[in-house]
Order: structure tokens, then sequence, then C-alpha cells
């Protein structure tokens, strides 16, 4: 679709730079040429800090995530017979639900395509963490991906080169020149990837916190209802679940640590809070793929959700009886005091675990895979002075230093006594689903 000579980048830079909203074939023009390295990198970081400035509107941000997705393949399962029902996470700490979430879905009765990324920063990613599997791939071609699906009814993979190939220069060039944050281009990102990957249904999983990428309630509530209107414009049922990220999820943070505590989930126990939002998530994956009378928690009590995921693991090249990889080397670090925790910043563990070596500063990066932070409290939990708060995880004892630094920042950690009106404000469970937007 070449529109050659009826445009150019700098008209289109003019437009969103003064605060016009762009019409459909400009955006189908620009996003084409980039991908053709007819419009320079330079050029396409103009009009992403335009667009981060300015903003887009519905119309707008529909035209740019469909271009983004006619710049590739889009993926099919119209040959299985099963519904395909998908989840996304806007990413945080200690988030490890899609292990233990897509072989408990399929356990359900649907199909469950989870293209996943790697991590990158303070959040982990999917891949890495299941990379710690001994012999485990994440790359797998259309044709072996179909395979997994039916023999396991779940595959967790590295999405091919294939797809939505703008979004992948965009979101390199977005990482060093200060746009990741415009809204319009994080959901046009996720939602293209997401529709290109041919689901029937999609759950959202919005994080909010300190730990995430969106730290307040209403960015959050903004992000999830333009990509709800993405899919559903796209034809996608799609619903978001904004849920808390302002403590760790779960006790685990770190690749080899995270997978364990996802197995004791599939095994039926692990940590209360990635029970429940594992529960609700599926609830809603199979509510979207018109299953609503499923029931996970039955299958993950009879062993059914842990069956999918060790054949899951073995279709692709997994030994899920292998013992993971565990660090050479490892710090605790004590509660301050004695009373209720009352923090436990999760962008803190997030950074301190990525410091360990649990996560990467460029993409390029390796990443350690037994490295990480294990909790031993959570806030609303009494702690004894000197007793273990933390155990720090990593084969290189010299990024210690560095871990515990992002540890000591101002309100990381905090500890009041009890009877305490901040201890008081602790009490009692605390919501993991903070909304719903459908």
């Amino acid at each position: 679709m070449s529109h050659a000579g009826s445009f150019d980048a700098i008209t289109v830079i003019r437009a969103k730079r003064d605060g016009h909203a762009l019409a459909k074939d400009q955006i189908d023009w620009v996003l084409d040429a980039y991908v053709r390295g007819e419009v320079a990198e330079e050029q396409m970081a103009a009009l992403a800090m335009a667009i981060l400035l300015n903003g887009m509107d519905r119309r707008e941000i529909a035209d740019w995530t469909a271009a983004m997705i006619a710049s590739g393949e889009r993926m099919d399962f119209s040959s299985l017979p099963l519904p395909t029902t998908d989840k996304h996470s806007t990413g945080g700490v200690g988030d490890k639900i899609t292990l233990p979430l897509a072989p408990l879905v399929a356990a359900c009765g649907a199909a469950v395509p989870q293209l996943s990324g790697r991590g990158l920063g303070h959040s982990g990613g999917t891949l890495d963490k299941l990379e710690s599997i001994p012999g485990w791939r994440a790359r797998l071609s259309a044709g072996e991906m179909l395979g997994v699906l039916r023999e396991a009814g779940a595959v967790i993979c590295a999405a091919g080169e294939g797809l939505a190939p703008a979004d992948r220069k965009l979101y390199a060039l977005r990482d060093v020149t200060g746009t990741v944050e415009s809204i319009p281009l994080i959901a046009s990102s996720i939602m293209s990837k997401k529709i290109a990957e041919g689901t029937g249904a999609l759950v959202l999983d919005v994080k909010v916190g300190s730990g995430a990428f969106m730290k307040t309630y209403e960015d959050a509530r903004e992000l999830a209802g333009t990509m709800v209107g993405l899919g559903t414009d796209h034809g996608v049922r799609t619903v978001a679940l904004l849920t808390e990220m302002s403590v760790p999820l779960g006790l685990t943070a770190g690749n080899a640590l995270e997978v364990r505590e996802s197995v004791e989930v599939l095994a039926g126990g692990g940590p209360a809070d990635v029970v429940e939002l594992t529960l609700a998530l599926a609830r809603e994956m199979l509510d979207a793929a018109g299953l609503p009378d499923a029931d996970p928690a039955a299958a993950l009590a009879d062993g059914s959700a842990m069956d999918r995921w060790r054949r899951m693991i073995r279709a692709q090249g997994g030994d899920p009886d292998a013992p993971l990889p565990t660090a050479r080397e490892r710090h605790t670090v004590p509660a301050p005091a004695s009373g209720v925790l009352t923090a436990l910043d999760a962008y803190a563990v997030g950074v301190a675990a990525w410091r360990l070596g649990a996560g990467r500063a460029r993409k390029e990066d390796p990443v350690q895979a037994a490295a990480g932070v294990e909790l031993h409290a959570k806030p609303g939990d009494r702690v004894a002075a000197g007793a273990p708060l933390l155990t720090l995880h990593t084969d290189t004892p010299e990024r210690f230093e560095a871990a515990l630094a992002a540890l000591g920042t101002e309100g990381a950690i905090a500890v009041a006594p009890e009877g305490s009106a901040e201890a008081a404000a602790w009490a009692g469970p605390r919501p993991t689903v903070l909304g719903r937007i459908a």
C-alpha cells in the first residue's frame, strides 16, 4: 500500500505537534513507511513525542492500532475445535500469574495461545521465568504453536517476527526516547499484538500502584478503557480488571523463584493473593470464551490444571520434574523493628530483584535464572525485630550492595507499632481486584 509522493513525514509530525488529529491515510502511510525505512528513526521519535504531549482521540488510536496490525501477519486458530482466550498483564513485581493461569484455563475447556514477552527494567518477563526450567523453549514456529495447543490446550511462547513488526520497531524507539508513558502508544502496542494473535477473547490485567506502569487508579482506568475499546472495535471480546501492584504479588520476585511459587499454586497451595488473582482472571477468560459454567477452583483442586502444566512444559521441550536452579549466594534482610509491616514497596523489591540479576537493563542482556527476592512477610503481617523479612538470592554477591540500596530507599520498608493507627489500617484482607471495565 504505497502512498509515495502523497505524504511526507514532516507534514505528519507538524500536524500532531500542533494538536491536530491525524487522518487515517496519514497514519497508514507513516507506519508503513517507517517499517520500510522511508521514515527515519528521528522523525518517528519526534512524532512519538508529539503523540505523548498532545494525545490521540479514540478514532486515531483505532486507526493507529489497525495500521500496526496491517504491518504484519495475523495468526489464525480457527482450525482448533475450542474457543480461544488470552490474558495480557501490563506488568508488575512478582506477577507470575500467566504461569498457573494458562494451564488452568486450558483444563476448563478453552484454548490459550499466550504470546508473552521478556522483562525490561524492574518488571519481570514471563519467558525469562519459564526459561529457568531446563530444556524449555520460548521460540516456536506457528506449526509448533498449534501442536502444543492441541497437545496441552495452552502454549506460552514468544511472538514471531511477523506479528506487528511496526510495534517491535516503535517499542524499541519509545524505550530510548522517553515516550513509553503515552497511553495511546501503550494501548496500541499491546492491542495490535493481541489482535494480530487472533484470539477470540481477551482479558486485560491492568496493574495500579508503585510497582506498576500506571501509578494512579485514574491513569490505569484510562488505559484499561482505551484498550477495551480497541479490542471491541476489532471484534475481540475484551474485558479489563484493575489490580493492586503497590505490594509485590505473592512471596517471590525472580525467575526460578516465581516458577516454584506457580507450581505451588497449581498443586493447590501458594500465596492467597496469587490464587485469588489467578481464579479471578480465569473466570473472566472462561466467561469471555463462552464457558461461564466452568469451575477453575475445582481444576486447581483436582490436579487437572497441574496435568495441563506438565503437558505444556514437556511439549515445549522442558522437563517439569527437573530441579530448578538455586542461587549460590543468599543474604537475609531482617525486620527493622517489631510490630506490623505497613510497607513493602513493590517498586523497591522489583529494582532489588533486577539488581540481583533477575532482570535486564537492555534487551540483549542475559538474566540469572536463580536471582531474586523472597518475602517472608507481607504488609499486614506481624514481624519481630531481627527476624528474616526478605532473603536476597544471586550468583554474584557483589550485587547485594546495590540491591540493599534499593530496599533502603525512604518508605520502601516500614513497620508500625501494634495498636497504632498505621497498623490498624492494615487489619483485615485487602482487595487484589480494584475494578472492572467491560
